[in-house]
């Protein structure tokens, strides 16, 4: 039986197919999820929440950028909070809404649909490198770039 916490195929099989760059959405019920897209995991109203699958996704998932609405830090802020304090890899980046609505959907290679009912509560997270492991072979040098990314090690 699987060791790590995700137990879900579906999703495991998403994250296992994601690229560096490869964006993946965790969404509320409501989210509009083009067809192939949809890793589905709603049971009910706010079952499971955001939290409890973004909290999932970040302990078996590289990511080097979370993007939410812009909406989502003033309009719901425990939630922003939540999400600024458990994804520390990066700093959580901001769009309107309705940017994200529009174009992001089309981008994702993956949706998980969550049961939550939460205003502005869609995050969308970008695949990165384990830069630490990517780049300690003798002799490889840190870009600039990666040198944080390289430096970070997990909780």
């Amino acid at each position: 039986m699987k060791k790590s916490r995700i137990l879900s195929k579906p999703l495991n099989d998403a994250i296992a197919a994601m690229g560096h760059g490869d964006f993946i959405i965790i969404s509320d019920a409501g989210f509009p999820i083009p067809e192939g897209k949809r890793v589905d995991l709603a049971i009910e109203a706010d079952k499971p929440s955001i939290m409890e699958i973004l909290d999932l996704m970040v302990s078996d998932f590289i990511y080097e950028r979370v993007i939410v609405a812009e909406e989502q830090k003033e309009n719901n802020p425990n939630l922003y909070n939540a999400i600024e304090k458990l994804c520390d890899r990066c700093n959580v980046e901001t769009i309107p809404h309705a940017q994200l609505i529009e174009q992001y959907p089309e981008k994702a290679k993956f949706i998980v649909r969550t049961g939550a009912f939460e205003p502005w509560g869609n995050v969308i997270l970008c695949s990165g490198v384990d830069a630490p492991v990517w780049f300690k072979k003798p002799g490889t040098k840190v870009p600039g770039y990666y040198e944080e990314r390289a430096s970070y090690e997990e909780k």
